[in-house]
């Protein structure tokens, strides 16, 4: 049985690190859990977190205190947790290739795990951080050691350089030569991010933050719109390839 390991640890302003003791788990960076927070009816859905990193049998969740599930959660104690995973679609991993991954806010959450597992293989990462500002910079230190090259931006300037983590992308990709690019964050993060590489040749792949009801593909609830159709984030993603993504309509 799933259990909590500890209280959530405050990481940066509304961002919290949960660990969580699973016996037998096996994950793959991009995967998520839905968690039910507390006993009752109220939240009725249970909320979907993505993994942040995996060690033996005990798994990480990074979340962002945004409503009433996550002000629960934030309170929350040791104990038994009520909790399905792992469950979706993960990130492709490459082997001894140049990667590059861009992070915006709590997006940057799953991209830790990608990053350990692709420098586990020998690949050449770089590292794009994106954040509002410095008081919602969270474990920079953990995702700087796994970096060749590690940029972060704050939109207002206040802990690295300034601006949006989108505006940077041209001088990456202008002097580097990707095997495959990784993107998870905002919407419109993700949408600018795959319009500056829609000619570059390597392929992108994106993890959508998109709502999840059930989580395993029966309510709809986290439909996306495709140049191959309509697909589930749940179950067919979360991660997609980024170029196929209808961004338009999300």
């Amino acid at each position: 049985m799933p259990l909590l390991l500890e209280k959530p640890v405050a990481i940066s302003r509304d961002h919290y690190l949960l660990r969580i003791d699973y016996p037998g788990i096996k994950t793959m960076p991009g995967q998520f859990v839905n968690i039910r927070v507390g006993s009752r009816t109220d939240p009725l859905l249970r909320r979907p977190f993505s993994i942040h990193n995996q060690s033996g049998d005990t798994i990480e969740i990074l979340f962002k205190v945004v409503g009433r599930g996550t002000r629960l959660l934030k309170e929350s104690t040791g104990g038994a947790v009520d909790l399905l995973a792992p469950l979706g679609r993960g990130f492709t991993l490459i082997e001894s290739g140049s990667a590059l991954l861009i992070g915006g806010g709590v997006g940057n959450a799953p991209l830790y795990y990608l990053a350990s597992r692709l420098r586990e293989r020998g690949n050449h990462i770089t590292y794009l951080y994106g954040s509002k500002s410095s008081e919602f910079v969270y474990l920079k230190e953990r995702y700087d050691s796994l970096s060749d090259e590690f940029i972060l931006a704050t939109d207002d300037g206040t802990d690295g350089r300034r601006g949006f983590i989108t505006d940077f992308i041209g001088e990456i990709i202008a002097r580097s030569t990707f095997d495959i690019i990784y993107l998870c964050g905002p919407t419109a993060m993700m949408h600018r991010a795959v319009e500056l590489m829609r000619d570059n040749p390597a392929p992108v792949e994106a993890s959508i933050e998109n709502y999840f009801g059930c989580g395993f593909g029966v309510c709809y609830g986290c439909s996306v719109e495709t140049t191959d159709g309509l697909k589930r984030a749940c179950i067919d993603g979360p991660v997609f390839d980024g170029k196929a993504i209808r961004w338009d309509s999300i």
